[in-house]
């Protein structure tokens, strides 16, 4: 029987009411769960996650931070030439409490630049009100039913393999990190829990959500300028 209680890896049930139309998790009856992963892409690690996907034949979804994928554009045009889905995560990794509303806003615009994707996740888990008010008219904000604390370096790989095993369930949406903080236990533990689950009669499949508003958080002549760059950046990574 699965342990229920670890409030670093599931979130309590009456804290995710406080944002009702985030996702915390999918649909059930299939034996279906989610990787995400978040903070890339840098080259020290993606390329080595997606290696692994692509030795088991499975899609997963990339929260991707605005300004790696400014710096790597050929690993973010790899993600998706290999059929993963992507989303924003601002462009600095911004936690939202921490800046102004419009700021935050700005700052997930200028990722949007390079991402173009209708899925967000904030860093951390982390939204003001008025931020998030702002934010889900545009954006499918995605959070977690399982996190991994990969991102823990006092944590070993089997510990982050514990955290996964012994909360997923059908519908999971799981968070590890393709960053460099993550490598030594996100490159152990996403193999062995793959093959574990998949040995238990899971599968798995990326995050694929309806379109909403488009997001025009800010109006100015830099952030039009990389809106209509984003396609020639992609292409000069091929």
């Amino acid at each position: 029987m699965r342990n229920r209680i670890n409030y670093k890896v599931r979130l309590p049930k009456w804290l995710t009411r406080l944002f009702p139309e985030a996702i915390w998790r999918m649909p059930q009856g299939e034996n279906t769960l989610y990787l995400t992963f978040d903070d890339g892409p840098v080259p020290e690690v993606t390329p080595k996650v997606l290696d692994i996907l692509k030795s088991k034949n499975i899609k997963a979804t990339f929260f991707c931070v605005g300004d790696n994928v400014k710096k790597y554009p050929q690993l973010y045009k790899r993600i998706l030439d290999e059929g993963h889905s992507v989303g924003n995560h601002t462009h600095n990794h911004l936690q939202g409490p921490k800046y102004k509303t419009q700021n935050y806003l700005n700052n997930i615009s200028l990722a949007q630049s390079y991402i173009n994707s209708n899925m967000f996740r904030p860093p951390h888990g982390v939204l003001t009100r008025a931020q998030y008010n702002a934010i889900s008219a545009s954006f499918n904000i995605v959070m977690w039913d399982v996190i991994s604390c990969d991102y823990d370096k006092s944590l070993t790989p089997q510990q982050c393999i514990n955290n996964v095993l012994d909360f997923v369930r059908d519908g999971s949406i799981i968070t590890f990190h393709d960053s460099i903080k993550a490598q030594k236990n996100v490159l152990v533990a996403l193999p062995y829990i793959i093959d574990t689950l998949m040995d238990e009669g899971f599968s798995f499949d990326k995050i694929e959500l309806p379109k909403k508003i488009p997001f025009d958080g800010i109006n100015d002549d830099k952030t039009d300028k990389l809106r209509n760059n984003i396609n020639r950046l992609l292409k000069g990574a091929s």
